[in-house]
């Protein structure tokens, strides 16, 4: 039997230096964005080669490209970051009850058909409007 196991100190040390080394180990991988790039871009890559994605393969590839050079310096923003402001850039055209349905069908409320890879979204919200 090996002398780790015969000394509980020891197997204690042995065991705290494991658990050190791999938690070093994930803070390195954590605090360096260009290897959270490179794994997004794998992902991605899968994506577009199993042909899952909405994109033809080509444009695919090359929209994961730009992603991971983008992620790499920075310029690349969380996903789904922006979607709320741009949800309610769109909804700034309209004025009163319309921009207020607007609102309310891009917080999700009301009937959705559609997906973008099909061609559009389509969000339907009724709104019942008292006689006068």
């Amino acid at each position: 039997m090996p002398d780790v196991f015969r000394h509980p100190s020891l197997f204690r040390c042995a065991a705290a230096a494991v658990f050190v080394a791999m938690a070093s180990s994930q803070v390195v991988a954590a605090a360096d964005p260009s290897s959270e790039a490179q794994l997004r871009y794998r992902q991605e890559m899968a994506q577009c080669n199993s042909g899952k994605s909405s994109q033809d393969a080509a444009n695919c590839r090359l929209e994961a490209r730009n992603a991971r050079d983008a992620a790499r310096k920075g310029a690349l923003s969380a996903p789904g970051a922006d979607l709320q402001d741009n949800a309610q850039q769109r909804c700034k055209v309209h004025h009163g009850v319309d921009r207020s349905a607007c609102e309310a069908r891009m917080r999700g409320e009301g009937a959705v058909e559609g997906s973008v890879g099909g061609g559009g979204v389509l969000r339907e919200k009724t709104i019942v409007v008292p006689g006068s």
